[in-house]
């Protein structure tokens, strides 16, 4: 395959449009006779003759004119591939993959997304809906490149691989089945139902919140069923199976349950972006993790 010099044919370029040795010479600050040597090399590149004498110049053969028309082809891509380049590094292009839990993709996620596609239209995002205990290892095998996740408390700097921002601090609301002794109680707090038989998920984030909340309440709650999707777990509650805490993020969606909001307690989960350490410096995935912190912003 021939030997293409892009800075050699730059300057046979410029002397088709320019028409002199020494006029390409000054557009390209480069001396008459620095000119005239790289185009001899380029010739010798190609193994053909690119110019011919006329007068006291120079004009180009037929050689050089195919040449060119090819090279306009080769320049235009180039001058794409520079802009895109450019938008990728202002965080305009580019793809990014982001793992959320399921209450989290229509809240935060999808109206992210949806702003970024008018502010951004070059960023690509490829949500997958995960658990949130799987957040981690995901991030950690490169399956994705930003992960929503949840904790009982503010994530700390512990561990050196992932850098963990707090989006949103959710409260936590209550539901009873409708016919609780307590869902027309003017003021109900937490201590309130250690009696009582609970509905969570048996592991992950949020076996770990809902425990958590109960023992800063002053009592260990009584796991009677487990499930991990709110359909389960709320129509376990509209069943009388049990009570639950609840994210206001689901409460506002959830019918069939009388939902308490606990003003004394005030019981917490905390929604984390996590991200390799490092990663938050590529652009596109800058430009992400801000739609998602302005989308947050916005609930409070």
């Amino acid at each position: 395959m021939t030997d293409w010099d892009i800075k050699k044919l730059r300057i046979l370029r410029t002397l088709a449009d320019r028409g002199t040795v020494t006029a390409t010479a000054e557009a390209l600050h480069m001396t008459p006779s620095a000119v005239s040597q790289q185009l001899t090399n380029l010739a010798r590149l190609l193994g053909v003759t690119l110019l011919e004498a006329q007068g006291r110049g120079v004009r180009l053969t037929d050689a050089a004119h195919l040449v060119l028309r090819h090279t306009e082809a080769v320049f235009a891509q180039l001058e794409r591939a520079d802009a895109e380049l450019a938008g990728y590094l202002a965080g305009d292009v580019g793809e990014v993959r982001v793992g959320a839990f399921s209450t989290a993709v229509p809240s935060l996620v999808v109206p992210a997304v949806a702003a970024l596609k008018r502010d951004h239209p070059g960023i690509e995002v490829h949500i997958r809906e995960t658990e949130a205990a799987e957040s981690y290892d995901l991030l950690s095998t490169g399956a994705v490149d930003l992960a929503l996740s949840l904790a009982a408390h503010p994530p700390g700097t512990a561990d050196a691989r992932f850098t963990r921002i707090t989006l949103l601090e959710d409260p936590l609301d209550v539901a009873l089945p409708p016919d609780h002794p307590l869902a027309d109680a003017l003021l109900v707090r937490l201590a309130d139902l250690a009696g009582e038989r609970w509905i969570y998920g048996g592991s992950g984030p949020w076996s770990e919140i809902t425990r958590s909340a109960c023992e800063a309440a002053g009592f260990l709650p009584q796991q009677a069923h487990s499930a991990s999707g709110w359909t389960a777990i709320l129509a376990m509650v509209e069943a009388g199976m049990g009570v639950a805490l609840v994210p206001r993020m689901v409460s506002a969606r959830a019918t069939g349950v009388c939902l308490r909001v606990l003003t004394h307690d005030r019981p917490t989960r905390y929604v984390v972006a996590a991200l390799r350490r490092g990663a938050e410096a590529a652009p596109a995935v800058s430009r992400v993790l801000q739609a998602l912190r302005s989308t947050a912003a916005a609930r409070l």
